[in-house]
């Protein structure tokens, strides 16, 4: 499933359970017969320049370059390794050379398949982080929603075309930053987040 899907289907999910708070009191206010009015934004745009995104952003950014220059020290240090066994083949014999040989494979895919954890870690913790960010942010947009008269969210990017005025990602973080600043006890992983914690 593509980023794009994956940030769909989060906002509509944090969306969702909100609607139906709020569908009782709309239908009350403007009657079963209202034509729908739709407004967007852009997802992306909403996570990646809010504050509260950037802060949960600058964690998982700080981790992906702490991670990168781990791999180079041991892509070198994997090189080195191999070179120093190439230059010793000819003092082994052909059973001590395909003893090690064999270890350091053994090491080489060892090795791979603890950074290719890592990374996929990484990439469970900035899903978290997303998760994070929507479920936080949705009533900030439903209450925007109430506020422009409209009943309909939508991700700009499976819209065909609209008009400008219709794009209310700018608002959106506006709202968002004055509801949530960095929220900064907010971690990566969502273990902090304070709506999940016990009382």
């Amino acid at each position: 499933m593509s980023r794009f899907r994956r940030s769909s289907d989060l906002l509509g999910a944090a969306l969702l359970g909100l609607f139906a708070l709020v569908g009782a009191a709309a239908a009350q206010n403007f009657g079963t017969s209202v034509e729908t009015s739709v407004v967007v934004v852009d997802q992306e745009k909403l996570f990646q320049d809010s504050q509260f995104g950037r802060s949960l952003l600058s964690e998982l950014e700080a981790q992906g370059r702490t991670l990168a220059l781990e791999n180079r020290r041991i892509e070198q240090a994997l090189t080195a390794e191999e070179s120093e066994l190439t230059d010793l083949r000819p003092s082994l014999s052909q059973v001590e050379f395909r003893a090690r040989a064999a270890r350091f494979d053994q090491k080489v895919t060892q090795l791979r398949s603890e950074q290719d954890a890592k990374a996929r870690a990484l990439a469970e913790r900035e899903e978290e982080a997303r998760q994070v960010f929507f479920r936080r942010a949705g009533p900030t947009l439903i209450a925007l929603l109430q506020e422009v008269g409209a009943q309909i969210l939508l991700d700009r990017r499976v819209v065909l075309a609209a008009v400008p005025r219709v794009d209310i990602t700018d608002r959106a973080i506006s709202r968002i930053d004055l509801a949530l600043g960095t929220e900064t006890e907010v971690a990566p992983d969502g273990s902090a987040d304070p709506d999940d914690a016990p009382d």
